[in-house]
């Protein structure tokens, strides 16, 4: 096994994660197999319990686990499925060695951060390592680690002293070390300054760990003077000095990675360099090329609460991005807090209430992404019957398809009170309630997560249609409440359609107005497994509809996506699979916004 670390100095937000992903796309495109870890140095077990403004999206694996969004990022640009154990925590390390303890394993000896913290390090990357993720037998050839935070921060001390253990024990054969570090310029002089790198580095070395590659964001490309001073102060050769400059979409880096021969230093230092074959990005290049180049735009408004943060809904903006480019659209997104729909907005701040609506009501389709609280509620309900009302195209996430249903209890069976459970357990009318197997006393891992089969009920669904006149369809989950399926019969018996169920027939994933050019809502987050070939299908069915050609899409012989990435099974010999080669990925600049001077989307 082969190891490259990621590490980041000067300041957080670089973009260590796309630089990751790149190496590892690049890598990969010379024929090995690729796997990642991700390190946050945060004392949490997992993400699970963060708000989204803490540390963005909380992105979910087929296993269940609740994971930084970095994950998703290295799922996407590889096509891999990772494992709760490839992200590994402080947290996750001091409960291991605090369970060894108590298991007397340790035989009576001092449990210290050296050695006994540190050894747990290095056994559980070699652990992750091993793990199989690109549906092949056996381990990859490499693995692409990502040290979370900054070089000096007091977290990830025994991680870096970890990892300078791991370095030397493995040899220097198969360690690579990229440091990704900032080379400002200051608009006062416009002169490129390598100060900052030079003590990061510095500071890296003087904890054990020694840069193979030096990856250098900066507005623009680097100068070969700077460079030739890096090389000398920072004792790195100058061919492997590269610059990271912005460019307009983050799928530009790896070949900006590819052009600069960075998988040509990388190989070297692994002793690789004689067994790889050329780089092949093709598909990747034409992708970027196509991207670049669209114009006719699709507007989708997002109504959510934590609109603050842009990357709270990282997987939903990817996943949007995804279908609008297979569709070859360009992406416009309106982002509108839930709360400034709602009528108490409209008394205290006419303005924003009024300017909230209207973006809505420009809207060629409307998305209401997953959120946990009561706040913006309301506001959500107000964009669903706007949707439902005005034949908008509308798709509904997780409690985005709650909602769906509990403003169709309202407005069409006339129960004015139904709500949820959530967030009124006294509620008469109950449309969601909290599933029985959940814990109301602990909230970390207890929700219903990770990948789970919803069957399809009625066969000509469009969502049927959509996942290829599927049987059944595995997508991943992260909930505790459900629609009450005690409702069921009279929703249904009112015009919703409930095409969607589990195993048992009794919970609700899929919901559909038939009557109704595209209204779908869905209990499970089909943006975790959305892929930039193979984008998610309710995403394409949503742009194709507020395209106007959700017919033209669902009557096209090969609009079939592919069934390994939806989890799509139809049950015949013959599985299609999507054909048009253009459902290429898109992202966000980097995960902090940093590598492009724009992220692909017009706000």
């Amino acid at each position: 096994m082969k190891y490259v670390l990621v590490t980041g100095g000067v300041v957080s937000g670089l973009g260590k994660g796309v630089t990751a992903s790149s190496i590892g796309l690049l890598l990969k495109s010379c024929g090995f197999r690729v796997t990642s870890i991700k390190i946050d140095p945060y004392l949490n077990t997992d993400a699970g319990t963060m708000s989204p403004f803490e540390h963005g999206e909380v992105f979910v694996l087929d296993d269940g686990g609740e994971v930084d969004l970095d994950l998703g990022n290295y799922e996407r640009f590889l096509d891999i499925t990772l494992t709760r154990d490839n992200n590994i925590t402080t947290g996750k390390i001091y409960q291991y060695v605090i369970n060894k303890e108590r298991r007397g394993d340790y035989l009576g000896k001092t449990v210290q951060v050296v050695p006994h913290i540190t050894d747990a390090i290095q056994e559980w990357i070699e652990r992750a390592a091993k793990i199989p993720v690109d549906g092949k037998e056996g381990p990859a050839d490499i693995c692409v680690i990502e040290l979370g935070g900054t070089i000096g921060d007091i977290e990830s001390m025994p991680f870096i002293e970890a990892l300078g253990q791991f370095s030397y024990r493995v040899g220097p054969g198969n360690f690579c070390l990229v440091h990704v570090s900032l080379v400002p310029v200051l608009n006062v002089v416009g002169e490129q300054k390598t100060k900052p790198t030079q003590h990061s580095v510095r500071g890296l070395r003087g904890l054990g760990l020694t840069p193979n590659i030096l990856a250098c964001r900066s507005t623009m490309a680097l100068d070969d003077n700077v460079k030739l001073k890096l090389s000398q102060f920072c004792h790195v050769p100058a061919e492997n000095i590269v610059t990271l400059y912005d460019v307009p979409n983050i799928w530009h880096i790896p070949l900006l990675l590819r052009d600069q021969k960075a998988h040509e230093a990388i190989l070297k230092g692994l002793n690789l360099l004689g067994i790889a074959s050329k780089p092949d990005l093709t598909e990747w290049t034409a992708r970027t090329k196509v991207y670049d180049m669209l114009h006719e735009p699709v507007k989708i408004v997002m109504v959510g609460k934590y609109i603050g943060l842009k990357d709270s809904y990282l997987s939903v903006l990817k996943a949007l991005l995804h279908a609008s480019v297979g569709c070859r659209k360009k992406l416009i997104v309106e982002w509108v807090e839930a709360s400034h729909l709602e009528d108490i907005t409209a008394k205290e701040d006419p303005e924003t209430y009024k300017a909230a609506w209207n973006h809505l009501k420009g809207a060629d389709g409307i998305l209401v992404p997953g959120g946990f609280g009561d706040r913006g509620v309301q506001g959500k309900i107000h964009a669903a019957k706007y949707a439902r009302e005005s034949k908008v195209p509308f798709l509904g996430i997780c409690l985005g398809m709650q909602i769906a249903v509990i403003e169709y209890a309202r407005s069409v069976l006339g129960l004015h009170y139904a709500n949820t459970e959530e967030f009124d357990p006294q509620t008469s009318n109950p449309c969601v309630i909290f599933m029985p197997e959940g814990s109301k006393t602990h909230m970390g891992g207890t929700m219903r997560l990770g990948s789970r089969r919803t069957y399809f009920k009625v066969p000509d669904c469009k969502s049927a249609k959509l996942y290829g006149d599927a049987n059944f369809v595995d997508e991943r989950h992260r909930h505790r409440y459900e629609v009450n399926p005690d409702m069921i019969s009279k929703l249904e018996a009112a015009g919703l359609s409930f095409v969607g169920r589990d195993e048992t027939g009794r919970r609700m994933e899929i919901v559909e107005l038939p009557s109704h050019p595209y209204f779908i809502g869905v209990q499970f987050h089909p943006e975790f497994k959305s892929r930039p070939g193979k984008p998610s299908a309710l995403f394409s069915g949503l742009i194709a509809a507020s395209c106007g050609q959700l017919e033209l899409f669902l009557n096209k012989s090969d609009h079939v996506s592919n069934g390994v990435a939806n989890g799509v099974n139809t049950g015949k010999a013959n599985l299609k699979v999507w054909q048009n080669g253009n459902c290429f990925k898109s992202a966000n600049g980097s995960l902090n916004g940093l590598y492009s001077n724009g992220n692909g989307v017009h706000h």
